[in-house]
């Protein structure tokens, strides 16, 4: 029987997972989400009522 614990593929384990890794998150999203509506809140009322 062959091996396969140390194949090439196996992604390593103190690899940094980087930015898409940290959005996946769903505390950051919501976060971001918040903050993206209210930007988009004062953008409108900006443009609209002033």
């Amino acid at each position: 029987m062959v091996d396969t614990t140390q194949s090439e593929a196996a992604p390593r384990k103190n690899e940094p997972r980087g930015c898409l890794f940290a959005l996946s998150q769903p505390p950051l999203m919501i976060f971001l989400a918040v903050i993206g509506g209210l930007l988009l809140m004062a953008a409108l009322h900006d443009l609209l009522l002033l």
